[in-house]
């Protein structure tokens, strides 16, 4: 028998090309003609199946492919066979490639409308906004505490925070060898100059430059090497005041810390002075009010005697004024002085002052 006899039938050939795509296909038949993909079809799975046709193309219609083999047999095919096997292959060959590209160009749709719904942008989606920033609770009660004195017809001062021993000490009537000014309790630099331990700096600095008569408060940042705990931390905020005029009494000093008081906490609120010693006023008082919370009846926050210490105060010492170039036998004033932390803590009921400054959001958003 010849060569060419003994070989397989090329249309059988054909046919076991075709039969062998078929089986293949099978897995991509519900993306034939068009068809939906199913909803449980994800990206990636579109994907993965476009990558495994590129596969099947290459395989059935590549130059290694059984349908290429079949495409050289037909210049051995007989001459009136020929024309007819090779419309057989061409046919095959078509069908092959309609089949595949439906499916090619149902997966490139599904592709391409999944990569536009992820990456659409909905304009009527109401956006994210930022939350919303707030003032911190120290501020809230310095900014009141301004509004009430201004109102008063009192001015608002502040100044530098690093000052020289006359404007922290000396022209505070603070004398060389008074504690204040030992090492253990200022913090002094490098240069001799000394973090400011009271905003009575600002009132030397207003008088200097203003004279008298003046009337202003200081709030501001002081610094005293104190170790942190609930109730002492080396910076803390303060607020003084100051009011220098002629004939200017003690009676003027209670009419204005106790109508602060009263505008601050509630019309009922009752103020009392205790005598004491600062060395920058003379005579000088310690001032309590009655608790807001409970009326004087006595309670948690003032340790059920009634009354809140609050801070001290007193007549403007002569020499405080002479230091700040005012006339002492002509004026006089009164000053008062408060920490803004604690009056803070107080009024939102906080047992630990260190919390002011931690800058805990979780704590902080409180007071939003």
């Amino acid at each position: 028998m010849a060569e060419g006899q003994s070989q397989e039938d090329p249309r059988v050939q054909v046919e076991t090309a075709r039969k062998a795509f078929e089986q293949e296909f099978e897995r991509f038949g519900r993306f034939a003609g068009g068809a939906r993909p199913s909803a449980g079809l994800s990206l990636d799975q579109a994907e993965t199946e476009q990558r495994a046709v590129s596969e099947l193309r290459t395989r059935h219609l590549g130059k290694k492919s059984a349908l290429a083999a079949c495409k050289k047999l037909i210049g051995g095919v007989a001459p009136e066979e020929r024309a007819s096997f090779g419309q057989l292959v061409q046919k095959t060959e078509a069908g092959i490639v309609q089949r595949i590209e439906e499916v090619e160009e149902t997966l490139k749709h599904f592709i391409e409308a999944s990569h536009t719904e992820q990456e659409s942008l909905d304009v009527t989606i109401p956006g994210r906004r930022p939350r919303r920033g707030h003032l911190h609770p120290i501020t809230l009660l310095r900014e009141r505490i301004e509004d009430i004195f201004v109102s008063l017809g009192y001015a608002i001062e502040d100044d530098r925070e690093i000052e020289t021993d006359f404007y922290n000490f000396d022209a505070l009537n603070i004398p060389e060898n008074h504690p204040a000014r030992a090492s253990q309790d200022t913090f002094y630099t490098t240069e001799g100059f000394a973090l400011r331990s009271q905003t009575s700096t600002v009132q030397i600095h207003a008088m200097q430059r203003r004279g008298a008569p003046v009337r202003m408060i200081a709030p501001g940042r002081v610094f005293r090497r104190d170790t942190p705990d609930p109730t002492h931390n080396p910076m803390f905020f303060q607020v003084e005041g100051l009011c220098v005029d002629r004939g200017i009494t003690m009676a003027h000093l209670k009419g204005t810390v106790g109508e602060f008081l009263r505008r601050m906490f509630g019309p009922k609120t009752i103020t009392r002075f205790r005598p004491s010693y600062f060395p920058f006023t003379e005579p000088s008082a310690e001032f309590d009010f009655s608790c807001f919370k409970c009326g004087g009846e006595g309670c948690r926050i003032c340790k059920n005697s009634g009354w809140i210490e609050l801070g001290g105060s007193g007549m403007v010492h002569p020499n405080v004024l002479r230091a700040a170039r005012v006339d002492a036998e002509i004026f006089s004033g009164f000053a008062f002085g408060l920490g803004i932390d604690r009056m803070c803590a107080l009024m939102y009921g906080l047992d630990d002052i260190r919390l002011l400054f931690e800058n805990d959001a979780r704590f902080l958003k409180q007071f939003d």
